[in-house]
């Protein structure tokens, strides 16, 4: 193996990166860049702070990107962790129990972070995000273990097509089939019907059961990637071609959207494609700065974050940070600029990651 391929055991930065940089904005850099566009009316701010919303139903913007990037930024460490263990010994049996027990502790997870210790047990969201990347991880998992690269992508063809047909032909009791609005769909129907406990948007849950079965696709296309980074090319081919093809796959997106809208809250097969397609052109460029170019101390701030993501993420829902920077700022209201009150729970969020990743602590699911 010439210099310029990768190891089996290098660490790719630019995955921590990655997953750091998607983290970044859920744990405080969307608020900053919101304050900023409201109090300095920048136009261009003001753009960018209109794509850190959620689309309501059909349709696309920056911040629907979030949560299916941190699914396949998940199924591109599979071929690192799970290849390890099968070069270690591991049987498959092994390597099964190991990605069930990740993907349900993730579902647990999931389930605490929605309140699960309240005991209230009829008041409780079953579905959540952690849920959907566990379950979307276990069977990733699962078929990346027995299938090699064209059985993995069979099997993404099988599943956004076979989603495809469902929500399409299936009939819906008083909706009929085909119908794609909110509440209406095959989706929908199965979660009031199957959904234990209380539905995010009480006749619909953007995380519920049928909408899991593409979301394994998302985790899969990230499985495809990673076994791309683990070959035996050249640094700079690995990152031509995960930008090459992840423009190709997200155009692919956008023609599939026609006949099948882009939609987050049903994880359509379009929006797979179309997520997983930028996903994957992302990484080919943190790729290619971090790891072929080898500029990495910009990127260490999201590395931080990236190294310990789930601990973060589960943290904010039981430590007030932005109670606790209210209180470091207290008095100081109309004597600082307001991106000061946004930046300094984030502030504090990363530097307690910082004391984390100094003692070398990650929380390892």
């Amino acid at each position: 193996m010439g210099s310029d391929t990768i190891s089996s055991t290098e660490r790719i930065h630019s995955i921590d990166a990655l997953r750091g940089f998607d983290m970044f904005w859920i744990i405080g850099g969307g608020s900053i860049v919101v304050t900023l566009a409201e109090s300095t009316n920048f136009p261009l701010l003001r753009a960018f702070a209109g794509q850190l919303t959620h689309v309501e139903w059909h349709g696309f913007r920056c911040w629907d990107l979030i949560f299916p990037l941190f699914l396949f930024l998940a199924g591109v460490s599979m071929p690192f962790s799970l290849s390890k263990r099968r070069e270690r010994g591991d049987s498959r049996r092994k390597l099964v129990g190991h990605v069930v027990r990740r993907g349900l502790t993730l579902v647990f997870l999931g389930l605490v972070y929605n309140g699960f210790l309240r005991f209230d047990f009829e008041e409780l969201r079953c579905a959540s995000v952690l849920g959907r990347i566990g379950l979307g991880y276990l069977g990733a998992g699962c078929i990346f273990i027995f299938f090699g690269v064209r059985g993995q992508a069979l099997w993404i063809g099988v599943l956004l097509l076979g989603y495809f047909a469902a929500l399409s032909w299936i009939p819906v009791p008083g909706f009929g089939a085909g119908d794609l609005s909110p509440g209406a769909t095959l989706t929908d129907y199965l979660d009031r019907q199957f959904l234990p406990g209380r539905l995010h948007r009480e006749v619909r849950d953007p995380e519920g059961l049928l909408s899991t079965i593409p979301a394994i696709g998302t985790g899969l296309l990230g499985a495809l990637a990673g076994s791309w980074l683990r070959s035996d090319h050249s640094k700079g081919v690995k990152a031509g071609r995960l930008i090459l093809v992840g423009g190709i796959v997200a155009l692919c997106g956008v023609i599939f959207g026609w006949a099948f809208p882009i939609n987050k809250n049903l994880w359509t097969s379009s929006f797979v494609l179309l997520t997983g397609g930028i996903s994957a052109g992302l990484l080919g460029i943190f790729y290619l700065i971090i790891d072929v170019w080898g500029y990495r101390k910009w990127a260490f701030v999201f590395v931080v974050i990236g190294m310990n993501p789930i601990t973060i993420y589960l943290l904010q829902a039981f430590v007030d940070f932005d109670g606790v920077s209210k209180s470091i700022l207290a008095g100081s209201e109309g004597r600082i600029h307001p991106v000061f009150w946004a930046g300094t729970g984030l502030l504090l969020k990363w530097c307690f990651l910082y004391c984390l990743y100094r003692k070398r602590i990650f929380l390892r699911v």
